[in-house]
Formats: structure tokens, C-alpha cells, sequence
């Protein structure tokens, strides 16, 4: 008997063409013909699909870039409406005029 997926391209009972079997070419012993035509095929695989992931990193970049800066502004912009400084060296300037009027006055 045949091994699967050698032979006719279509199965005569079904007649659908036989499905990729995954090959691990660390187990099985292939031919230097048949490594080179792997290593052909993921090159091609790799080359099609290279467009499409360059955008998709692209997209990815420029989406975390927008919400660092996003995030850096919205700091900025809180930091800046904080008052809460100036209220406290105005409550320290009070504070020491009562002191030298206390010390005065006495």
C-alpha cells in the first residue's frame, strides 16, 4: 500500500485531493530535494505574509505611541492645574504673619 498522500492527487473514493500532512524534518529522514523544496515554500509563505504583518506592526507601533503620548499629556496637563502647592506657601505665609504679629504685639 501506498504511503498517504503519495500517489494519485485525488482520492478515488471521496474525490477530494488528500489534505497537507505536517512533516517534522528532525524525525523523518527527507531528501536534500525535499528540504530545499520546504525551505522554498516557507520562503514564499514568509514573503507573502511579509506586507501584511509589516502594517499590522506598524498600526500597533503608532497605536501604543498615541497612548504613551496620551497618557504623558493627560500628566502634564493635571500637574500643571495642581494648586494645592500654592496653597500650602500661602497658608505658611499666614501663618508667619500671625507669628510676627504675635511676637510683635506681645
Amino acid at each position: 500500500m501506498a504511503a498517504p498522500g503519495a500517489g494519485d492527487p485525488v482520492d478515488a473514493k471521496s474525490g477530494k485531493a488528500p489534505l497537507a500532512q505536517r512533516i517534522d524534518p528532525t524525525r523523518e529522514k527527507l531528501a536534500s530535494a525535499q528540504l530545499q523544496f520546504m525551505r522554498q515554500a516557507q520562503l514564499t509563505q514568509w514573503q507573502k505574509m511579509l506586507p501584511q504583518r509589516r502594517t499590522r506592526n506598524i498600526v500597533t507601533g503608532l497605536g501604543i505611541g498615541a497612548l504613551v503620548l496620551a497618557i504623558y499629556s493627560y500628566t502634564f496637563y493635571w500637574v500643571s492645574q495642581e494648586r494645592f502647592l500654592d496653597e500650602l506657601e500661602d497658608e505658611a505665609k499666614a501663618a508667619r504673619a500671625r507669628a510676627l504679629e504675635r511676637a510683635s504685639g506681645h
